[in-house]
């Protein structure tokens, strides 16, 4: 969501919008938070004719890049090169050499000029020379290696400013291994320059194809005003309950953060809405930047759209995006829940009540009047559903989106709004395309050295026949690789080095080993020392940053314990499922939440005991292995902590 879309028109249906409408300060903080907690908002300051050109150039990268999925018919390595050289143009274009330095307004200094050029020419020389590169096949020349070296260095160079440090270090060791093992300069560079096997490798190639358009789709979907309409939605559902404000963040920064894709983004804009909301119902200022920071993470999960890293999981697990959507529907509810059950735990506790009904939409009424801006994700889950190719169904679902902001005067697109969302389409495009092309690198060098098989034995040589540590490696490596490091990079880095080990080494089903290490590489926005999500909510809430994550991390328990459950039983992902095992592991799941959950929180009736919450967590735990003999011991276990918690909430009120 961005500030640009919030509507202005103070009607009955959007009165919770003014009464939590942000503080001048909060909104002045904002683009400060921004700056230092995403990498994406550290650009160049572009002003009058150059920031003209600048916009309209970006504009047209987004007209160019529905023109060349729609209607031309190049050859598919041509296209990724192109697509990657007029991104590392924008990449110098718009991001200076140091973050939170932006230099003079409309000024590029030389040095950024002769990177921008140097990198972007090995590309565009593969494109012209296409055919004659091909018949070269690895007896490519002395000039070709130069050009493919400096295409692969400056493309690092572009990494470090528009991603972060931490995905280098990762890509570098791949290349040190490369040459480790023996290979000669020219294979290298013929291999991660030349073949589709690295930076125009898979990850490119959906980026330019799916990535590309989505990420256009949702641009011109928050110019509709959808994300307003998500949070009075929100408001409008649970307001007025328990700790309503809370509530309202989850619900509205699930339904945000699908549409966003990004967890920093998420938290900062729907954040300086609920956050000091939240603060001034009660909640502590940690809790208050954990749940929104919680809930923002989550919406890369949400179905239909789940961010970038879907799309690629879709070619990689080699199946249809509509039945990645439909398999991560279940997961995503019980991760919701799960931060759910403790904002209303917590407001228990802390005796909260929620917001006057009298200030908040009516349900009916708000969906009757804008429930028209549904219609764009209502089409799109359609066509998926229906066979449409994703490039086509998100052309066409953007089309809808520009419809349906003509029905109301607030929303309407007028030219200058249309170029905004082009724009905004093809900046948001940068970043996930930079760490694709790297991670095509990583991909690349597993390919080339034999690398994943080698993952493989070590990994099961440790593991043995025990899943259960398998998959506890797993999670780690794929938290500490997510730290600093976008979702969509970290994907691809596990996809091609992790999850085969579960698939070959441990019998995991495909989609279940996947959706585990995309499911651990999201977490890491919340999950400490490097939080990036959780500090910037706690930059908004004005509390320690820390305790922010750490409290991010209890609330988000659900999310380290569903992997787990999918993994060991994929009935959850409605793989080999019949209605009577599905219906017994969505039970057991929402029983384990609430015991983990309600033991870490330390109340349902009543303050719990230690042994309470020890016997809580504990059987919560029970209920991720699958099996009667656990499920059985969780449930009792869950069920003597609550019971007695029960008393003593009776004894509690009859004094």
């Amino acid at each position: 969501m961005s500030d640009k879309q919030v509507n202005p028109e103070m009607n009955q249906q959007a009165q919770s919008a003014a009464a939590s409408a942000p503080s001048a300060e909060v909104m002045d903080d904002v683009q400060e938070i921004m700056k230092k907690y995403d990498r994406e908002s550290n650009t160049r300051e572009w002003t009058g004719v150059p920031g003209k050109v600048v916009r309209y150039l970006l504009a047209a990268f987004s007209v160019l890049m529905v023109y060349m999925n729609l209607i031309a018919n190049w050859d598919e390595r041509v296209r990724r090169a192109a697509f990657l050289g007029t991104i590392i143009i924008f990449a110098f274009v718009m991001y200076p050499i140091r973050k939170g330095k932006p230099g003079k307004p409309n000024h590029i200094p030389w040095y950024d000029l002769i990177l921008m050029i140097a990198g972007a020419l090995p590309y565009f020389y593969f494109v012209i020379n296409f055919s004659k590169i091909i018949k070269q096949a690895t007896r490519i020349h002395t000039p070709e290696i130069i050009l493919g070296v400096i295409g692969i260095l400056v493309l690092f160079e572009a990494c470090r400013r528009v991603v972060g440090i931490p995905i280098l270090c990762v890509s570098g060791a791949f290349v040190i291994y490369a040459f480790a093992s023996g290979n000669s300069l020219k294979s290298i560079v013929y291999n991660l320059f030349y073949t589709t096997g690295g930076v125009i490798g898979t990850p490119i190639g959906v980026c330019s194809t799916y990535i590309v358009l989505f990420i256009l789709f949702g641009s011109f979907l928050e110019y509709t005003g959808i994300s307003q309409f998500f949070i009075d939605v929100a408001n409008s559902i649970a307001g007025a309950s328990v700790g309503g404000p809370a509530k309202v963040a989850v619900i509205s920064s699930a339904l945000c953060g699908m549409v966003s894709g990004s967890s920093v983004a998420n938290t900062v804009t729907t954040g300086s809405v609920t956050i000091p909301l939240m603060k001034k119902t009660g909640y502590k200022p940690e809790f208050a930047g954990a749940v929104e920071a919680a809930a923002s993470t989550g919406g890369q999960i949400m179905p239909p759209i789940m961010g970038a890293a879907a799309f690629l999981m879709a070619e990689m697990v080699g199946v249809q995006y509509g039945l990645i959507a439909v398999k991560a529907i279940l997961p995503a509810f019980l991760y919701f829940l799960g931060i759910f059950i403790g904002v209303h735990l917590e407001a228990k506790k802390l005796g909260l009540k929620g917001l006057s009904r009298e200030e908040l939409p009516k349900f009916g009424k708000l969906v009757i009047q804008k429930g028209y801006l549904l219609l764009p994700l209502i089409l799109l889950v359609v066509m998926v559903m229906r066979g449409f190719t994703m490039s086509r169904a998100a052309i066409i679902a953007t089309l809808c989106a520009i419809a349906v902001s003509m029905v109301r005067k607030e929303t309407r697109m007028t030219p200058t709004t249309f170029v905004d969302a082009l724009e905004g389409g093809a900046k948001n495009t940068i970043s996930v395309a930079i760490a694709c092309g790297v991670a095509g690198v990583i991909a690349g060098v597993v390919t080339m050295t034999g690398l994943g098989q080698i993952l493989i034995s070590a990994i099961v040589s440790v593991a043995g026949k025990r899943v259960i540590i398998a998959l506890f490696l797993t999670m780690l490596t794929s938290i500490v690789l997510g730290m600093g490091v976008p979702t969509t990079a970290n994907y691809i880095i596990m996809a091609t080095t992790c999850a085969p080990i579960l698939v070959t080494g441990m019998g995991v089903e495909p989609i279940a080993a996947h959706m585990f290490v995309f499911y651990f590489g999201i977490v890491a926005d919340i999950t400490p020392p490097v939080a990036l999500a959780a500090y910037a909510g706690s930059a908004i809430a004005k509390s320690n940053p820390m305790r922010t994550a750490l409290n991010a991390s209890r609330l988000a328990i659900a999310a380290f314990i569903i992997p787990y459950i999918f993994a060991l039983n994929p009935v959850m992902l409605l793989i080999d499922v019949t209605p009577a095992g599905l219906a017994l592991n969505i039970l057991t799941a929402i029983i384990g939440l609430f015991g983990v959950s309600s033991g870490l929180e330390g109340y349902v009736f009543d303050n719990e005991k230690i042994w309470q919450r020890i016997l809580s967590v504990a059987g919560g735990l029970c209920l991720i292995v699958p099996g009667l003999a656990t499920d059985l011991i969780g449930v009792a276990l869950v069920g003597l902590a609550l019971g007695t918690n029960y008393l003593m909430g009776k004894k509690t009120a009859a004094a």
